[in-house]
Parts: structure tokens; C-alpha cells; sequence
């Protein structure tokens, strides 16, 4: 076919477009005019323009000169967006006439739409799943499809395990007369409430000048320490059970951080207050039992005398969060009950015996601790976290970042706890910083503080001192600047997919096999 046959557009094509904005579209594709009364059109503007720098596309046939081929590119563009204008607008006339043709089917003249002998292929574009393009596309339906995946093959294990087992949930699993026993962890937990009155003394008499500010250190360290080191004592002598003992000493924890947020922000306040160059010119120290029972109550590690407050209390949506609360706290129980205790029973020591067996154990043990993990993280950070501020008007209440798409294993610290990672930066790694302490000594000594912690919230409760918690924090030291390296080298996937390997597939359930199987051996060399 000549050039002319090519770019001749039959005036009844552009039939469906409003003139002007035909007009627009044609003369700005580079010089094409409108159609003659005969069909064709006017090509001399086209054939005497300069030809573009890159006159090729790599398409056209080696025959064709610069010049053909820039006016065959320009035509192409200005015939591809009029066509597909015009196949659109008859498209939506035929569907609004209910699929008629014809003049008799919503006055639509098909004989333009689609002609065969326009080009049906005219730029160079990528397959949706190519590599260019992947990340570009929606993947809603294939997230459909994987939780349409995930629920059959769940709906199969849950079949499977209770033909295996039958239904191994007890009457008795959220109470029962043993629970009595604990009673006296229960008062431990109400009588932490005396070292916030005790330190908020302390700061009465400074304030006062009743005392200097080295006794005020002192006096801290010690109702620090004693917070700690009491619950830790009535845990070990009393013979209470695991879930107890895990509650009293995660309070206790959550205590002692506040009680060094509140002496530490003091201190700093006071130093603030006592020097000529202030940082803030309004920093004044005063201490208040009301902000500091606020504090003690809201669900924040860092203190502050006030805090962003919401305006008011959403009644019914935290009744709808409590109702997801229980829901996902039952859903955590029907796991560890009819899932994890099974399997953790029937296994043998990860670190003894056959090498493939205890990878299969770990395999096997992972896709249900990830259920768990994934449970209490919603039900802690999300759900009870939320209520607490709600009910509070807390208002900053970012508990957490997406730590799900984390790109390195420090990336994940940083992200997936929000308070604690606050309480660390505040407290321990830029007091560091200022000390002249170099910034990697600074995070192993952030992690060294966490480790100590993860040991005391399953040791004493288990009553069982194997380090394995605190290896497994410390391990996260190297494994930050592992996966960091990874991702400046090959990106942030690798990063991500170290994590949840690291974490879930075999971190978390190697820890809880261990844990039981040393659990288990003491129990048998005491009886």
C-alpha cells in the first residue's frame, strides 16, 4: 500500500468525537489535517516538516527514507488515537443501546469501528508479568487467589487434625481451680503500683532541694532495681503456672521502662531548666501525680508532662474492638491448643538425634507459630494497644509501621514496636551517642538491654535459665548488618525474605522446641 492509503481516515470515523476536540487531537499529532471532501488527506505539511532526530522506531521496513518514516510515525499516532477514540465512543453506544447494530440498534454505523485495515499493533509494549512491567500492575486478583489458596489448605489441616486428634480444647483452658494458686502473682501485680509513688516522692524533694542530685540517682536505681527484682523472687517461689508468671513479668518489664522514662526525662528536664543555654526556652520543671498516673496508664514507654489527646471517646467502636479481641484471643488458643501442643509433644530435641527429623519439626511447627505470632501481634499492638488509647484519648497512636515490608532485620526493630524502639532511642542509643560512644557499641548495647529482658519474660516463668532468648536477641546483631549489606547489594527483597525466614520458618519455632524439651527434662529429674 502507498503512504496516502495509509493515512487516508474516512471523515464518518470521526463521527463519535466533538469537532473541536478532533481538531486538537490531529493537529497536535504533528501536523495532520482534517479530512477533504474526497476521504484523503492533506500530506504536503506532513512531507516537508525536518524530520525528528530519531526518525527510525526499529519497526519500519529498511526501504522506507528518514523522511517516510517520520511522517509514517506521525500518522500512525494521529490514526491510532482517532481510531481507538472513535472504536471507544461506538463501543459505548452500542452498550448503551442494549447491543443493537445498525440504525435500528442505537443509531451506530459499525462500517468504521474496528476496519481491518487499520493497524491492530503499533507500539512496543511489555507482558503485565515481564519484568519492566510486574510491579506496575495491580495484583488484587492474585492476592484474591492466594487467600483462596490459604483458607482451602487451612480448612484441610483443620480436617486432618481433628480426624488425627479429635477436639482437644478443654473446659477449663481460660480458668480453672489451679488458678487459684496464683493468687499470689496477683497481688505482685497490684502492688507494683507503690515504685511510681515512690519515685514521684523522689522528685517531690528535688523539687523541693530536700535532696541532692546524686541521691536522687541513687534512690532511682534502687526502686529500679527493686521493681524488677521482687516480682522475679515471688515468681520463682511460688509454683504458679506458665501464662501467669509470662503476665507478671511483662508488667513488670513494661513498669521498669517507665520508671526509667520518668526519672531519666526529669533529670533532663531539671538539667535543662539549671543551664544558661536552654534548648527550649519554655522547659520548666515541675512534677504532677496526675500526669504521672496518666502515664503509668497510657500506652506510651516514653514520658512526657502532656501528651496530643483525642477529642473525645468512641463508645462503640471500642466495643467492636473488644469484640475482635476476644475473637482473636480464642482463635490464638484453638492454635496452641489443637495445633502447636500436638506437634511440640510428638518431636524430640532440635538439637538431638536425626538432623532431617528436627527440620521437619521446625517446618511443621512454623506455620502454625506464625498463625500465633501474627495473632498476638494484632490482638497487642493493634486491638488492646488502640482500646487502651481510646479509652485514654491518647492521641499519638503509632504502635506500629509496616514492619511487614521491612528490608532488613534493623529495619524490622525499628518498625514492628513502636514504644519500645522510642523507649531505646530515647534512652539508651543517643544518650549513648552523646557520651562519645561509637554508634555500633550503642546497638549492641540496645540490644544487649532487650535480650536481658526476652531472658527474664520466658526464663522465669519456665524457671528455667538455658539463654536461649537472650542468644536469640543477641543473634540480631549480626544479622543487621548482614541483611543491610544484602540489601545494598541486591536490593530489598532479599533483605525482606531473610527476615521471615529468620524469624518465622525458623527462629521462633526452634526457640519454642527448646524452650519445651529443657522444660520437659527438668520437670522429669525433679519427679
Amino acid at each position: 500500500d502507498s503512504l496516502d492509503s495509509l493515512t487516508t481516515i474516512p471523515l464518518h470515523a470521526f463521527r463519535f468525537l466533538k469537532p473541536n476536540s478532533l481538531q486538537m487531537e490531529i493537529l497536535d499529532s504533528g501536523g495532520v489535517t482534517m479530512p477533504t471532501e474526497n476521504g484523503g488527506a492533506d500530506l504536503d505539511t506532513l512531507r516537508h516538516r525536518k524530520p525528528r532526530s530519531d526518525s527510525s522506531n526499529g519497526l519500519l521496513p529498511d526501504s522506507v527514507t528518514v523522511s517516510d518514516a517520520d511522517v509514517r510515525d506521525r500518522v500512525d499516532s494521529a490514526v491510532e488515537d482517532t481510531q481507538g477514540k472513535a472504536n471507544l465512543a461506538g463501543e459505548n453506544e452500542i452498550r448503551e443501546s442494549g447491543g443493537g447494530g445498525g440504525e435500528a440498534g442505537g443509531n451506530v454505523d459499525v462500517r468504521y469501528t474496528y476496519r481491518p485495515s487499520v493497524p491492530a499493533h503499533r507500539r512496543v509494549r511489555e507482558s503485565p508479568l515481564s519484568s519492566d512491567a510486574i510491579f506496575k500492575q495491580s495484583h488484587a486478583g492474585l492476592f484474591n487467589l492466594c487467600v483462596v489458596v490459604l483458607v482451602a489448605v487451612n480448612s484441610r489441616l483443620i480436617i486432618e487434625n481433628l480426624m488425627k486428634y479429635g477436639w482437644l480444647i478443654r473446659t477449663d483452658f481460660w480458668f480453672s481451680s489451679t488458678s487459684l494458686r496464683d493468687w499470689p502473682l496477683f497481688m505482685c501485680c497490684l502492688s507494683l503500683s507503690i515504685f511510681p509513688l515512690a519515685a514521684f516522692t523522689v522528685e517531690k524533694l528535688v523539687l523541693q532541694k530536700c535532696i541532692s542530685e546524686p541521691v536522687v540517682i541513687f534512690l532511682h536505681v534502687i526502686i529500679t532495681m527493686t521493681e524488677v527484682l521482687y516480682p522475679v523472687y515471688v515468681t520463682l517461689r511460688c509454683d504458679s503456672a506458665f501464662l501467669s508468671g509470662v503476665t507478671l513479668m511483662l508488667l513488670t518489664c513494661i513498669v521498669w521502662l517507665k520508671l526509667v522514662s520518668y526519672a531519666h526525662t526529669n533529670y533532663d528536664i531539671r538539667t535543662l531548666a539549671n543551664s544558661s543555654d536552654k534548648a527550649n526556652p519554655e522547659v520548666s520543671y515541675y512534677v504532677s501525680l496526675k500526669s504521672l498516673a496518666y502515664f503509668m496508664l497510657a500506652p506510651t514507654l516514653c514520658y512526657q508532662p502532656s501528651y496530643p489527646r483525642s477529642p473525645c471517646i468512641r463508645k462503640g467502636w471500642v466495643a467492636r474492638q473488644f469484640a475482635k479481641l476476644i475473637i482473636f484471643t480464642g482463635f490464638m488458643g484453638f492454635i496452641i491448643e489443637q495445633y502447636i501442643n500436638p506437634i511440640v509433644r510428638n518431636s524430640k530435641h532440635p538439637l538431638k538425634g536425626d538432623l532431617l527429623y528436627g527440620i521437619e519439626r521446625v517446618l511443621k511447627l512454623s506455620v502454625p507459630n506464625l498463625y500465633v505470632w501474627l495473632c498476638m501481634f494484632y490482638c497487642f499492638f493493634h486491638l488492646w494497644l488502640n482500646i487502651l488509647a481510646e479509652l485514654l484519648c491518647f492521641g499519638d497512636r503509632e504502635f506500629y509501621k509496616d514492619w511487614w515490608n521491612a528490608k532488613s532485620v534493623g529495619d524490622y526493630w525499628r518498625m514492628w514496636n513502636m514504644p519500645v524502639h522510642k523507649w531505646m532511642v530515647r534512652h539508651v542509643y543517643f544518650p549513648c551517642l552523646r557520651r562519645n560512644i561509637p554508634k555500633v557499641p550503642a546497638i549492641i548495647l540496645a540490644f544487649l538491654v532487650s535480650a536481658v529482658f526476652h531472658e527474664l519474660c520466658i526464663a522465669v516463668p519456665c524457671r528455667l535459665f538455658k539463654l536461649w532468648a537472650f542468644l536469640g536477641i543477641m543473634f540480631q546483631v549480626p544479622l543487621v548488618f548482614i541483611t543491610n549489606y544484602l540489601q545494598e547489594r541486591f536490593g530489598s527483597m532479599v533483605g525482606n525474605m531473610i527476615f521471615w525466614f529468620t524469624f518465622c520458618i525458623f527462629g521462633q519455632p526452634m526457640c519454642v522446641l527448646l524452650y519445651y524439651h529443657d522444660l520437659m527434662n527438668r520437670k522429669g529429674k525433679m519427679s
